[in-house]
């Protein structure tokens, strides 16, 4: 694991970077979220309650919240009826976007494994 950054040293309220990043990004559904709305800017919920998948609306309504209070994504409501309000990532946001394209792209290299390590851990599970 030579191609690691040296760790940093201690900040105040966590162990690491990577400590931070897990904070501000924990929550099965915030990687997500952060991930499709890098897609294409400026997002519907509607739009954003398709593209993620078996997440309730109270859980996305949630996360979206907690994103928008720790200044990763930015809420636009346009005040007309029918309300219309959509949600795209701030300049921090999108910094966070871009490191976790390395982790799509593991998972795109390694989602056969995966699969297996999860049917195997439900095997288990069901024995």
């Amino acid at each position: 694991m030579s191609n690691l950054t040296p760790p940093i040293p201690a900040v105040p309220g966590f162990t690491c970077g990577l400590d931070a990043t897990l904070k501000v990004i924990s929550g099965k559904w915030k990687p997500l979220i952060i991930y499709f709305l890098a897609q294409g800017g400026p997002t519907r919920y509607g739009e954003l309650r398709r593209a993620i998948r078996d997440v309730s609306d109270k859980v996305l309504i949630q996360q979206l919240k907690e994103l928008e209070g720790d200044g990763l994504i930015k809420r636009t409501d346009y005040r007309e009826i029918p309300p219309r309000v959509d949600y795209s990532l701030t300049p921090v946001a999108l910094t966070l976007a871009e490191a976790l394209v390395p982790l799509c792209l593991w998972g795109n290299e390694n989602v056969e494994e995966v699969q297996r390590v999860f049917a195997r851990r439900e095997a288990q599970g069901r024995a």
